[in-house]
């Protein structure tokens, strides 16, 4: 049994290796910003969510291409203090508030 189990992997393994290990070791290395990036994109998910925005809606407030707000709400982004300042000044949140204690 174990054998045909094994031979199944075998057969239909990726021929892209994995890169599990190495973006593990990078989440654990970028924890403390990443938590921050979540917690500025949920922010605007809830700005979105209370003024009935979609991603086009905000792309035009802040003057950027939708993409770019999908990059921001990916919770990826390493924020500069300048996005951070636009965010809070065009959609009138406080995008840090809860975060630094």
């Amino acid at each position: 049994m174990n054998s045909k189990a094994i031979r199944f992997l075998e057969e239909h393994k990726a021929e892209i290796p994995s890169h599990f290990v190495e973006n593990a070791i990078w989440r654990k290395e970028n924890e403390e910003w990443l938590q921050w990036s979540r917690h500025i994109a949920l922010k605007i998910v809830d700005y979105m969510q209370e003024n009935g925005s979609s991603r086009n809606d905000l792309a035009k407030k802040l003057d950027v291409p939708p993409q770019y707000i999908s990059k921001l709400l990916s919770g990826k982004v390493n924020f500069s203090f300048k996005t951070i300042s636009e965010l809070n000044l065009r959609l009138g949140i406080q995008c840090l508030e809860g975060v630094l204690a």
